[in-house]
């Protein structure tokens, strides 16, 4: 059996194992970007609305960058999973993110 050379993310997760943090969409923005491996990150979302992933305007009215929490060594995609697809389609292997840490 071959291996696959290349993954998109390190696991693909259904949903979000770490405690609520409270932040709120405008909370994000006092946290600096800053680049994640995309192998490094787990999803929160096994599925993907393919309108949002491939509307070029998909991030007018959201943050730019994609919002992970990094929960005891993980690194959960909490939002931008159209982000992380598009930028792996571009065959990028890094993705600019705003990175909160739980405890």
């Amino acid at each position: 059996m071959a291996r696959l050379r290349w993954v998109i993310f390190k696991r693909v997760g259904e949903e979000r194992p770490y405690p609520d943090h409270g932040y709120k969409p405008k909370d994000w923005s006092v946290l600096p970007p800053r680049q994640v491996r995309l192998d490094q990150l787990v999803t929160t979302k096994g599925t993907l609305d393919l309108n949002a992933l491939l509307d070029e305007d998909s991030t007018f009215y959201g943050d730019l960058f994609a919002h992970v929490v990094e929960f005891k060594g993980e690194m959960y995609l909490e939002d931008g999973l159209h982000r992380a697809l598009r930028a792996a389609l571009q065959q990028r292997l890094v993705l600019h993110a705003r990175v909160l840490v739980v405890d």
